[in-house]
């Protein structure tokens, strides 16, 4: 089992249609790639189709391929929530029986005082907002007073933003550290970021000094068992902030590029398991309602692919696959409850249906045996029909 090696790489916010419960969270009709497909005249990503994309679902531009060189297939969401951590925390094997709060209103005064109190500086906003408009209309008083910016969004999030040269990033740090053990049930929020930025009125630029702390999963997961079996474990993007650092360490990187990056340079020598997530098909499209900027983000990932195939070794298994929906043609900017796309790739794999798995958790359980760790409580391996 030492030479084998298991890879989860995560397109964060790439749904592939709407969930059976999608109604619930008014969701109908969401199809992250269909609906793009269809907004964008049609899909080029001719390496993700050879790998068995386009016979998972009908999608523009990207039909099914006879012979594809992977497995394919679907997961289904099952977990209580539609957001990144609830997601991620799915693969890995826990399921959530309710979703992380979220404050579309704004936090209750309460929060917002304790948060004050205990970092010794008040506090501005608290709205919801992206976070440029949430600068350009908070920005100013904030660089005068040396307040708090304090906002949220669709997802269960505190944001804290402040000015790198009006509060040391390590105090913004520390403010967010001190919010983390404040927020507990019912207020128990899936993440709390630090938000930091420079620049002035009219040209503010949030940097990559970004910092997430996030509420740690509440039972075992893939990586707790890996730990356990003294497997190596490493994450590229915000996977390790996902689980609070439990079990996973690695490269944090601010766009797919640098995530790709990472990736190969982990491919090149790392041992183990990878757990890797690229963000800018959520963050910067998918939040924004930017078909066009998906659509080239996708097309740069399918650019990408074949490099990362060139560096599997004959005992690697791929999963290409992700954690929500985020449809970029919907009048919302939320995230979308939907089924995600799964493809395995690997020497061993033989190009098979693996159809439409029941949890997210399907995907650990396979890596799990895929490394001789223990299956966890939740997810049935499908290795035996993909090998």
């Amino acid at each position: 089992m030492k030479a084998r090696r298991g890879i989860i790489l995560v397109l964060d916010g790439v749904g592939i249609g709407e969930a059976p419960d999608a109604a619930a969270y008014g969701d109908t009709g969401s199809n992250t790639l269909g609906n793009l497909a269809r907004a964008r005249g049609g899909l080029a990503l001719p390496n993700l189709q050879r790998l068995g994309l386009g016979n998972i679902a009908p999608i523009a531009g990207v039909p099914p391929v006879a012979l594809p060189r992977g497995a394919w297939g679907t997961l289904t969401p099952t977990s209580a929530g539609k957001d990144s951590t609830t997601g991620h925390w799915e693969i890995a094997g826990v399921r959530l029986d309710r979703p992380f709060p979220t404050y579309p209103k704004g936090f209750p005064a309460e929060v917002v005082a304790a948060f004050a109190a205990a970092t010794g500086r008040p506090v501005i906003g608290n709205v919801v907002g992206s976070g440029t408009d949430v600068l350009s209309r908070f920005g100013e008083e904030h660089v005068r007073t040396g307040a708090w910016i304090l906002y949220t969004s669709a997802d269960s999030v505190f944001q804290v933003a402040a000015h790198e040269k009006v509060v040391p990033v390590a105090e913004l740090y520390e403010a967010c550290a001190t919010a983390r053990r404040l927020l507990v049930a019912p207020h128990d929020v899936s993440r709390v970021i630090a938000r930091p930025f420079t620049g002035t009125a009219g040209a503010w630029v949030r940097t990559a000094n970004r910092k997430d702390f996030a509420i740690a999963p509440p039972a075992g997961t893939l990586l707790d068992r890996l730990a356990a079996a003294g497997v190596a474990r490493h994450s590229v993007g915000k996977v390790d902030d996902l689980f609070a650092g439990r079990g996973i360490r690695g490269v944090h990187t601010t766009d797919n590029a640098a995530g790709v990056a990472a990736l190969l340079d982990w491919l090149a020598g790392g041992d183990g398991f990878c757990f890797a997530n690229l963000v800018d098909f959520d963050q910067l499209y998918g939040h924004r309602n930017d078909a066009a900027g998906f659509d080239g983000a996708l097309r740069a990932f399918d650019a990408a692919v074949p490099g990362i195939l060139a560096c599997l070794r004959p005992e690697d298994l791929l999963f290409i696959t992700a954690d929500h929906g985020n449809d970029p043609t919907t009048p919302g900017t939320d995230h979308a409850r939907e089924c995600v796309p799964v493809l395995a790739i690997g020497a061993r794999v033989r190009p098979v249906a693996i159809g439409v798995r029941a949890t997210f958790a399907d995907l650990g359980a396979t890596v799990a045996e895929w490394l001789g760790v223990p299956a966890g409580p939740v997810g049935t391996s499908f290795l035996g029909a993909i090998t």
